[in-house]
């Protein structure tokens, strides 16, 4: 078996055959996404009475890998008897919670990357498992996986009854869907490529010219090695363990207290402005030794002379905020959300830092808050802001809004990517914990809007997304460390 790292598997990929006639094939649980621990027999009987969290368990527990026939066998009994009678709109909204909730934090970082590597190259994105669509969909709708097999269940009057409706994708089974989609749309399987961990999953990597191995069981690391097929090795995202919730502890403590050292120090100039940037300054310096999260720039150059200028970001985290500081420095503010100033932290912070908050569900209401900004921009002062509106659950960037467009344009300032990777890995969307690592940050060249159309700027937004995107699957190198 040969040993391959993610970064060599994108080679392999970006040099390979390229175009919609070749699929990327992905099983779910173990590939896509590691699994969840079943609860014990007496976890269980204790709540055998607590109906959404044992279906809650049914969704989550069977999202494994390395699956024999006879635990397949046990799930399928479990969830037609369990899911029986219920409405399918129950269950899809079921899986949709937990998806935000949880499994979001349980989706392989490399396979986000080989996903995006496959898109790149213009190949067929196809998820398939021997799972049901509640459990699969949310995460495929995520990851841009247009193409979705799975187990169907069958269901009347949308009313599940219970049954399988047709076979389930077990083994050969799921090989025969894939070949049927595979004539179907006219893919040639002998240029594709699968990607499985179990060896119920044979069939499937034995359909294709270039199958991969993921984090195999036993049984398919034999297999492997005697057809010398590429090994890969995922990680899964750990749970957050003491340390990192003693580091998030000491972070928090010490973003506030440099925050009021920043403050006092200037406190005798009496300028709002100065003591905000030494605000941001101390405090991100503070935060990010006591969590012990280094931020690696590329472009920094970008960071310090183009102002003042709109400065975009892709948003992961909450941690972003601290990110920016400290790339940054001092002579920016920002547009943030309005629910920012429900934060106990950084609500109080962005507020003396001057920033911008708009009330999404409010158009025009949004719209009036930012006429100002373009005066700050004239005025000199720089703005920071998170185009997809939002955090998202994974590095995918989303869909760009067009206010940091327009206000740039008015304003006669130019715009500056700040694409950031791995700050949703140091700090999930949903949780507080920081973990401690490295956030890499690269700053882009100036984008000059002068010329842009306001009444038609849809192809050059996009064209500003696309950076995003081609950076985060073709980072640049690292820039050497200055001589001391």
């Amino acid at each position: 078996m040969t040993q391959w790292t993610v970064d060599e598997a994108v080679a392999a990929i970006g040099s390979g055959p390229q175009g919609p006639q070749v699929a990327a094939v992905f099983d779910f649980g173990g590939t896509v996404v590691h699994g969840f621990t079943p609860r014990s027999a007496l976890r269980r009987l204790l709540r055998r009475r607590d109906i959404p969290r044992i279906l809650a368990d049914s969704l989550l527990t069977s999202i494994r890998g390395a699956r024999g026939e006879g635990e397949y066998e046990r799930f399928l009994q479990r969830v037609m008897h369990l899911w029986a009678g219920r409405p399918e709109a129950d269950l899809t909204e079921l899986g949709e919670r937990l998806f935000r909730g949880t499994i979001y934090g349980h989706l392989y970082p490399e396979a986000w990357r080989l996903i995006r590597a496959h898109e790149a190259a213009g190949h067929t994105l196809l998820l398939a498992t021997c799972l049901t669509r509640f459990q699969v969909l949310p995460a495929a709708a995520e990851l841009g996986i247009e193409h979705v097999l799975y187990t169907p269940m069958a269901a009347q009057d949308g009313v599940l009854t219970g049954y399988v409706d047709d076979k389930p994708l077990w083994r050969s089974g799921k090989a025969d869907a894939v070949r049927r989609f595979a004539t179907e749309r006219r893919l040639d399987l002998s240029d594709s490529y699968a990607y499985a961990d179990a060896a119920p999953d044979l069939p499937l990597l034995e359909l294709v010219g270039r199958p991969r191995a993921v984090n195999p069981d036993p049984r398919m690391a034999i297999e492997a090695g005697e057809r010398d097929w590429p090994e890969l090795g995922f990680r899964p995202r750990a749970a957050a363990g003491a340390g990192d919730i003693a580091r998030t502890a000491a972070g928090f403590a010490a973003l506030l207290g440099g925050a009021a050292l920043g403050v006092a120090a200037q406190s005798p100039t009496r300028e709002r402005q100065r003591m905000a940037d030494a605000m941001m300054r101390s405090a991100a310096g503070a935060t990010l030794r006591a969590t012990g999260v280094r931020v690696r720039v590329t472009g920094a150059e970008h960071a310090r002379d183009a102002r003042p200028a709109v400065f975009l970001f892709n948003h992961q985290s909450q941690f972003d905020m601290v990110v920016l500081a400290e790339v940054l420095g001092s002579g920016f503010t920002g547009i943030v959300k309005k629910e920012v100033t429900r934060n106990p932290v950084f609500g109080p912070l962005m507020r003396f830092a001057g920033a911008t908050f708009i009330d999404r569900t409010d158009t025009a209401g949004a719209r009036a808050a930012l006429a100002p900004v373009v005066e700050t921009l004239r005025g000199g002062l720089s703005i920071v802001v998170a185009p997809e509106g939002t955090r998202s659950l994974t590095p995918r960037v989303g869909p760009f809004k067009k206010g940091a467009f327009h206000i740039a344009v008015q304003a006669g300032v130019p715009i500056v990517p700040m694409v950031i990777r791995n700050a949703g890995e140091i700090a999930w969307r949903n949780s507080a914990v920081v973990r401690k690592g490295t956030v890499d940050v690269a700053v882009l060249p100036p984008i000059d809007v002068g010329g842009w159309d306001p009444g038609d700027m849809d192809a050059e937004i996009e064209r500003v997304r696309q950076l995003f995107v081609d950076t985060l699957l073709d980072w640049p190198a690292p820039e050497p460390m200055p001589q001391r």
